[in-house]
């Protein structure tokens, strides 16, 4: 039994210890901005598609199946109401991570993992160069600043999908839409939707694809191996941490 459990504890701790150094460099030089910029280019510009195309259809299905139920109450008028609520507490920011935990933490544990196994890590360390500080650093810091933009961006993008649905099939005005919309949404919505979870899953996205990056072993299949490894992992604690700050905020709301 504690043979089964020495590879997880093990994992666990360089997990932590890869989190703490990526976190305590904020604070060291040097800083490596160009990579930073570089990867806010790839994981916001090269994202925003996809992130979009998601909430859109995620607004228009919300304003479809919410109306059935609605009509039944004769509350057709507060489709707008659910679908911000929906969108901006839950689904947005979980859709949007999804996508980008899809997209990069796939391909961060890719990239460093190809680097690790043909030695270019080594060869940076023996050149005096922190790999952590070179490689997790500038990843950290431009998923956790790119991800809460695409979310208020696929938000915003789903919210119009939901007008559009709204106004076509359902025949409510669109004053009457975004005024539901816009009265629905409180500032514990805006402080949980687009920042708290948006951050919490950056930097899980972030540290979990350079994890299994870093720890690649045996040639091109282990980089296949980590790949897949960091976007399950990654897309599972996003929706553990959705769960838990659910719960967290929904008690702290009761008290």
């Amino acid at each position: 039994m504690l043979d089964l459990l020495k590879e997880p504890v093990l994992a666990v701790q360089e997990f932590l210890l890869l989190g703490g150094r990526a976190f305590r460099n904020f604070t060291r030089s040097p800083h490596y901005w160009d990579d930073v910029f570089l990867q806010m280019d790839l994981i916001g510009v090269g994202s925003l598609i996809i992130c979009a195309f998601v909430g859109f259809f995620a607004g228009v299905v919300m304003a479809m199946q919410m109306s059935r139920a609605l009509a039944q109450y004769g509350q057709v008028g507060k489709t707008g109401t659910l679908v911000s609520l929906t969108l901006a507490r839950e689904l947005g920011p979980v859709l949007t991570a999804l996508m980008v935990a899809g997209r990069n933490a796939s391909g961060m544990a890719s990239e460093l993992g190809s680097m690790k196994v043909t030695e270019q890590i080594d060869a940076m360390r023996a050149l005096g160069t922190d790999p952590v500080q070179k490689l997790v650093t500038p990843r950290l810091i431009a998923t956790a600043t790119m991800l809460p933009m695409l979310t208020v961006i696929a938000d915003f993008v789903g919210m119009f999908g939901g007008f559009l649905i709204a106004v076509s099939l359902l025949g409510l005005s669109s004053k009457q839409y975004w005024t539901t919309v816009w009265q629905a949404l409180a500032w514990d919505d805006i402080l949980q939707g687009v920042v708290l979870k948006p951050l919490l899953f950056a930097v899980t996205i972030a540290l979990i694809g350079c994890f299994y990056g870093l720890r690649t072993t045996g040639g091109t299949q282990g980089v296949g191996r980590a790949t897949t490894q960091a976007m399950v992992v990654a897309s599972m604690l996003i929706f553990v941490l959705d769960a838990l700050v659910g719960k967290i905020i929904l008690w702290f709301l009761q008290t």
